[in-house]
């Protein structure tokens, strides 16, 4: 089957920044909520709809809702709205949409059908993504990363492509085969973008950037995803470092993945472009992980973004990492991250 110009291309042409991790429950209330103010409820996929029921034959179906059985659906809060009644809130915001505004009364109603339901999926997981943040210490012990009100925007393109932009700081979700925002590793992959933008303004302005981005993206993508499936108790029935398994079902061959996280490139596979080359930083960021647990990894890699330049290499990445391991947890974590490193054959971390 033929595949689609990968994603995040478009992106990297108009000069934009190019895409982590276990934290505390994603549960809690925002500051200041009552405890007994019951919070909006949405209907929305549990990661997507292929993930969740482990069924390579869906198909989009021109987003027909019974191409997508209801037990792909689950119900969860809608946190830290401002209370307008509109997809707004204290992390995340959608500015337009195509079709009429979601309201947070009617959430819980939606379906794959409804232009809403889109805004409701890229509300749920950018908020999910930033409180996943939150809950390693970032804005708290740690440097906020992308603590704001993250703009979105909804199907502005007929391309079916996605992607940050920093010139507005937005993330704009497009459409097309399987709509981007119905699936949470393509949200949370462009919110990884956003993360990176914010800790160093214009990152990726190179290819060993851009391909940092986007490994860190599609890391970022799998680690939310799954540590939303423990919180909420889902299932999750495919393979975890696959990524985006719902919307590349119009693009690749099953098992569909958009992208791995656990591939055997190394630094010598480097072909110039940035999704292909990222598997291979991935796999680092996997690695680290295996080794030392996804809290401890990630407030790692998170931490040592805000140590990288817009034009970074991975050597000098790589470098700034183990030392950030270093510094946070001593040797021994900077030996594993020093590991992971060397496996993909990154010059000059010894």
């Amino acid at each position: 089957m033929a595949r689609r110009t990968s994603r995040g291309l478009m992106a990297a042409a108009t000069t934009t920044a190019a895409l982590f991790a276990l934290a505390g429950p994603v549960s809690a209330l925002p500051s200041g909520a009552s405890s007994e103010a019951p919070l909006p409820q949405a209907r929305l996929f549990m990661v997507n709809p292929v993930q969740s029921s482990g069924d390579q034959t869906l198909t989009d179906a021109k987003d027909a809702a019974d191409a997508v059985p209801a037990s792909a659906y689950a119900t969860a809060a809608l946190r830290n709205l401002d209370g307008s009644g509109s997809l707004s809130g204290r992390w995340a915001y959608v500015r337009s949409d195509t079709g009429s505004s979601a309201k947070t009364a009617d959430a819980g109603a939606y379906s794959r059908a409804d232009d809403q339901f889109e805004q409701v999926m890229a509300y749920f997981w950018v908020n999910e993504a930033q409180e996943y943040l939150q809950g390693l210490g970032f804005g708290s012990e740690l440097p906020g990363a992308n603590d704001r009100a993250q703009p979105v925007r909804i199907n502005q393109y007929g391309a079916d492509n996605s992607f940050f932009t920093d010139k507005k700081a937005e993330i704009r979700f497009g459409k097309g085969g399987v709509d981007d925002a119905e699936d949470a590793e393509v949200i949370v992959h462009e919110y990884g973008h956003a993360v990176h933008n914010a800790q160093v303004p214009g990152f990726g302005t190179s290819p060993e950037a851009g391909a940092i981005g986007e490994a860190f993206g599609d890391y970022l993508a799998v680690e939310v995803g799954a540590h939303a499936d423990e919180v909420h108790g889902w299932q999750r029935r495919t393979d975890l470092a696959c990524v985006a398994d719902w919307d590349s079902t119009g693009y690749s061959a099953a098992p569909h993945c958009l992208r791995r996280i656990d591939g055997d490139k190394v630094y010598a596979d480097r072909v110039g472009e940035v999704h292909a080359d990222g598997e291979i930083w991935s796999r680092a960021l996997f690695d680290i992980r295996g080794a030392l647990g996804a809290r401890t990894a990630d407030r790692i890699i998170v931490n040592a973004q805000f140590g990288f330049r817009p034009d970074t290499s991975f050597q000098d990445a790589a470098l700034t990492t183990i030392a950030t391991a270093q510094r946070m947890y001593g040797k021994s974590a900077a030996d594993a991250v020093r590991a992971a490193f060397r496996a993909r054959q990154i010059p000059g971390v010894g």
